[in-house]
C-alpha cells in the first residue's frame, strides 16, 4: 500500500475522532453539566491533537481527496436519525473508538509510536464511554431517592423489621443496612428482612461493605469504603446490576470512585456524628467541590439533621445519608417523613427541624 493511500485513511480517522469527541465532550458539558467528564473528555481530545501532530498536515491535506471519495455517498438509515441526546453520544462514542483502532492498525505502518498513542487514546476512551453511561443510567435509577437511612442491625429481629416496615411506609428511597457487630448469619437474616419489607415498594435495599451478603440476600446495591472492596472487587461479586456506592472523602476520591464505575458517592463527613467518630471533617467544603464538578449522585454524610440539612441543601447537594437523628427518634418513620418535606423543598427547614427534635429520644 503506497504512503499516500495510508495518509488517505489516517486524515479521515483523526477527522472522525477528533469531530466525535467534540460531540461527545458536547454532551457532557451542556446535557449532563458534568465539570470532571467534560474535563476528561477535552483531555483526550487534546491528547489527540498533540498525537496528530506527528502526521505532517501537508501530508495530510495532499493525499485527501473527498471529492472522489467512494465512502462520501454511501450512508445508512440509521445514520439519519436519533433517539435522544445519548443516543447521539453513545454514536460518536462507537464512531471515535471505531476511528482510534483504524488509527492504531494503520499507524503502525507509518510509526510505530503514533500506533501506541492511539491505542492509549483508546483505552482511555473505553473508561470515559464507562463513567458516561454509568452516570446517566444512575442518575435516571436514583432520580427521585433524596434521603437514605443508615440503619444498624438492632437488638432483635422484630425490633429491626418494626423499624425497616416504618421507614418504607414513610418512603424512604434507600435503606443501608450497617452494623460492624452482627454475626455474619444474624447479618443475612437482617438482610432478608430488609429485602423482603421492601418488596414492592420504591425503597433501595443497600449492604454496607459486605457485598457477598448483598449478592446473598438479593439486595439492591452495597456501599464501600476507602479501606473496603474495590468497586472492581466488588463488581465481581454483585454482577453488573447492582448498585455501588462509595464513601470518598476528598475530590480526587470522588473522581476516582467516577471513572472506576461507581453508581453514586457517599460524600462526607459533613458534621459530627453521634455514632462515629473522625479526626477529620471534609465538612461544607468538599460538598460544595463535589457539587460544583461532578454529577453522579452524591449523599452528603456525617451528622446531618433537620437543623443543619439547610446548610447541605445550600451547597447543591440534594441527597443525604442519615442515622441517628431518625433511627433514634421516638417514631423514625414521621421523623424521615419531615426530612424528605424538607429534601423536597415542601416545609421551610427551621418549622421542619422544631417538630423532628420533638419526636427524638428523651436524654
Amino acid at each position: 500500500m503506497s504512503q499516500t493511500l495510508i495518509m488517505r485513511i489516517l486524515d479521515a480517522s483523526l477527522n472522525r475522532a477528533s469531530e466525535g469527541l467534540r460531540v461527545v465532550e458536547d454532551y457532557v458539558r451542556f446535557v449532563l453539566d458534568d465539570a470532571f467528564l467534560t474535563g476528561n473528555a477535552k483531555a483526550i481530545r487534546h491528547d489527540l491533537t498533540v498525537a496528530a501532530a506527528m502526521i505532517p498536515t501537508r501530508d495530510r491535506h495532499a493525499a485527501r481527496d473527498t471529492q472522489l471519495d467512494v465512502g462520501t455517498s454511501i450512508s445508512t438509515d440509521a445514520e439519519r436519525s436519533r433517539l435522544d441526546t445519548w443516543d447521539v453520544c453513545a454514536a460518536s462514542l462507537k464512531r471515535v473508538e471505531q476511528s482510534l483502532r483504524s488509527l492504531e492498525e494503520y499507524g503502525k505502518l507509518l510509526d510505530g509510536e503514533f500506533a501506541g498513542r492511539m491505542e492509549s487514546l483508546r483505552y482511555g476512551l473505553y473508561t470515559l464511554e464507562k463513567a458516561i453511561d454509568l452516570g446517566r443510567s444512575s442518575r435516571d435509577r436514583l432520580q427521585n431517592v433524596r434521603l437514605c437511612v443508615l440503619a444498624s442491625g438492632c437488638k432483635s429481629v422484630v425490633q429491626f423489621d418494626r423499624l425497616i416496615g416504618g421507614l418504607v411506609d414513610a418512603g424512604v428511597g434507600m435503606i443501608q443496612l450497617r452494623d460492624k457487630h452482627l454475626e455474619d448469619r444474624d447479618l443475612i437474616s437482617r438482610g432478608r428482612t430488609l429485602v423482603q419489607r421492601a418488596r414492592g415498594s420504591r425503597t433501595l435495599c443497600i449492604i454496607n461493605d459486605r457485598a457477598d451478603i448483598a449478592a446473598a440476600v438479593g439486595a439492591d446495591g452495597v456501599h464501600v469504603g476507602q479501606e473496603d472492596l474495590s468497586v472492581k472487587d466488588a463488581r465481581a461479586i454483585v454482577g453488573t446490576r447492582l448498585l455501588i456506592g462509595v464513601s470518598t472523602h476528598n475530590i480526587e476520591q470522588a473522581r476516582a470512585a467516577v471513572l472506576d464505575g461507581a453508581n453514586y458517592l457517599g460524600a462526607g463527613p459533613t458534621f459530627a456524628s453521634r455514632t462515629k467518630s473522625f479526626d477529620d471533617f471534609a465538612g461544607l467544603d468538599y460538598l460544595r467541590e463535589v457539587s460544583g464538578e461532578i454529577r453522579l449522585p452524591t449523599f452528603a454524610i456525617g451528622g446531618i439533621a433537620a437543623e443543619n440539612l439547610s446548610s447541605v441543601i445550600n451547597v447543591g447537594i440534594e441527597r443525604v445519608a442519615v442515622g441517628s437523628s431518625i433511627v433514634d427518634a421516638a417514631d423514625p418513620g414521621i421523623a424521615a417523613s419531615e426530612l424528605l418535606i424538607i429534601l423536597n423543598g415542601m416545609r421551610p427547614a427551621a418549622e421542619a427541624a422544631s417538630r423532628v427534635q420533638s419526636l427524638a429520644p428523651s436524654p
